[in-house]
């Protein structure tokens, strides 16, 4: 997608969804109203959704596209890369990240954000694949967590 129309259809989702969460402060609906309209909006985008950390494991959280691993194995994959160095990671080319899982085979790319709440603790990541190759970059990155930051926003 053009740079410049990627950026306004963030900042379209963002309005959006800034309306959106304040009809409630649950952090699951937020999750799965954030989720829903990152699917529907991002054509490229074949998967959205949060995994959470619970009692030591990254459990499915609300999503959107084909059915997820439910539980992704400690310390393997894009999701727990995100969660170990506490960073945005972007692969743009899943099959050539090492110990990556695949719940979809038919994704190709793939960015992890990671989820932080109030206290600035990682509490999950939001994950979202893509079916073509290097399909996101910093522009998808800083958005995404713009847009993540309305989960706990009051």
């Amino acid at each position: 997608m053009d740079p410049e129309k990627k950026l306004n259809r963030y900042n379209r989702i963002y309005t959006q969804l800034s309306e959106l969460v304040k009809r409630t402060d649950n952090k699951i609906a937020r999750m799965a109203t954030i989720s829903a309209i990152l699917y529907h909006k991002m054509d490229e985008f074949s998967w959205a959704g949060f995994y959470l950390l619970q009692n030591n494991e990254l459990i499915v959280g609300p999503y959107q596209g084909p059915v997820a691993c439910q539980i992704l194995e400690k310390d393997r994959g894009v999701c727990w890369k995100g969660i170990n160095d506490q960073k945005n990671i972007i692969v743009p080319d899943v099959r050539k990240f090492p110990g990556h899982i695949a719940c979809d085979p038919r994704s190709r790319s793939e960015i992890v954000i990671p989820v932080r709440n109030n206290k600035k603790e990682i509490i999950g990541v939001l994950d979202i694949d893509c079916n073509k190759p290097d399909n996101f970059d910093e522009t998808d990155a800083s958005q995404l967590e713009k847009i993540i930051s309305l989960i706990f926003s009051s």
